[in-house]
């Protein structure tokens, strides 16, 4: 099978174990979390340039898990996250690190989290080096194996 079918089947089975525990993940923490996690997917490889912004942004409004959030407050968590991580990539990436932080008390959603980073970073066919190693990242942060996630 070719890495970008595999890529594929990965991401789609991390939504649907995703969307089968939706009614466990609504914590504040995990919300937080989430839109730190899709800041350090868009902005892995030290940029965001607005198409990817935007489709970053269109993903959050339509994932499943995430409408147990109202949309304008999870787009603002994501703006500031990114804004964070544009104005100074390394300092911003400390700070964003320690939103993803806040759901390592609940192995559930620290999982769910990671999972949303690989959603994210899959979504346009193509989870590059910088998303994996942003993600990777997050696993140690919330202290999660990263072969747990096949990275």
């Amino acid at each position: 099978m070719a890495l970008w079918d595999r890529l594929k089947e990965s991401a789609s089975t991390m939504q649907t174990q995703l969307v089968a525990k939706r009614n466990d993940l609504k914590s504040g923490a995990f919300r937080d979390a989430s839109m730190a996690m899709c800041a350090l997917v868009a902005a892995a490889d030290g940029t965001v340039d607005p198409s990817e912004r935007q489709r970053v942004a269109q993903l959050i409004g339509s994932n499943e898990v995430l409408q147990n959030f109202p949309a304008d407050d999870l787009r603002r968590r994501f703006e500031e996250n990114l804004d964070k991580l544009t104005a100074d990539f390394a300092f911003g990436k400390v700070s964003v690190l320690q939103e993803v932080a806040k759901a390592k008390k609940k192995p559930a959603e620290a999982r769910a989290v990671i999972q949303i980073g690989i959603v994210i970073g899959g979504a346009d066919g193509d989870f590059d080096k910088d998303e994996q190693a942003v993600v990777r990242e997050a696993c140690f942060t919330l202290g999660l194996a990263p072969h747990e996630f096949d990275l």
